[in-house]
């Protein structure tokens, strides 16, 4: 077995602990998971390397495609604005846009969320069509610890401690599985209740139905949300009508239609080294 699939694996079980009932002391060492890791998303940048624009994004999210042995890696980035670059005044283009690309496996799928519908809104290229061969500068998180109780859970949201989250989703038709890995940026916490709910995006979602070619085509942008090891919720960007007293008057780019998936979920501490 490869030290991807063990990785792999690993996570799975890992995530089977988590468990919002459970009270360990809270004196306990915080669970090691052999050989997870997380990205340490302050420090992990995609440098691009062409002349007129070696433009550097921030990485937001991962997604890790597993299609039996093969593994891909998908690098969500920051979003920005459209934008006269290096022009010498007006740098925000009036008739502005959302722009956000995701790097995957030698192609750029690229988002442009504009006012209304925009025909252009979801762009594939190649790498060399756009800003040069990428640098994919990647930080590793030095140490992690399992969150797999809700006191852990708990004590580090309150001491600020940075949290990534990890989804892991399966297709039981295509044998597709995925990965999904972000900072999360709202966690909310319940002392009444002793429970916890994530909220972060957006994320690169798959679509794991079908095999895609490029790969990097089955992704969309979503929110997740959980509050339980064994699901999760979604949220997808996607033409949506806008509604006044019952008469559709049209239709934006919106994160709508919210849905559940069967998951395996799991909240990694980021402490420092």
């Amino acid at each position: 077995m490869n030290r991807n699939r063990r990785k792999f694996l690993a996570s799975g079980l890992a995530v089977l602990s988590i468990s919002a009932g459970s009270s360990p002391a809270l004196a306990d060492e915080p669970a090691r998971v052999e050989g997870l890791t997380c990205l340490d998303y302050g420090r992990s940048f995609i440098c691009n390397t062409a002349n007129f624009n070696r433009v550097r994004f921030w990485v937001e999210s991962r997604t890790i495609l597993i299609d039996g042995e093969t593994r891909t890696e998908f690098y969500q980035c920051g979003s920005c604005k459209s934008e006269n670059t290096f022009g010498e005044k007006d740098l925000f283009y009036a008739d502005n846009y959302d722009f956000l690309p995701i790097l995957g496996e030698g192609h750029w799928l690229i988002f442009r969320r504009t006012a209304r519908l925009n025909p252009n809104y979801r762009s594939i290229k190649k790498v060399e069509e756009v800003w040069g061969p990428p640098l994919v500068k990647l930080c590793e998180a030095k140490k992690i610890s399992l969150l797999d109780t809700w006191e852990k859970i708990r004590d580090a949201s309150a001491a600020g401690t940075p949290i990534v989250s990890r989804t892991e989703l399966a297709d039981e038709t295509t044998g597709l599985r995925a990965i999904i890995e972000a900072p999360v940026k709202t966690l909310n916490i319940s002392i009444d209740k002793s429970m916890y709910q994530v909220d972060t995006g957006p994320v690169a979602y798959p679509d794991l139905s079908q095999r895609y070619e490029p790969r990097v085509d089955c992704l969309k942008l979503a929110f997740v949300a959980f509050n339980a090891p064994h699901f999760a919720d979604f949220v997808v960007e996607q033409p949506t009508p806008v509604i006044e007293e019952e008469r559709e008057k049209c239709q934006i780019h919106h994160y709508s239609k919210p849905f559940s998936k069967p998951a395996k979920n799991m909240l990694l501490a980021v402490e420092d080294a």
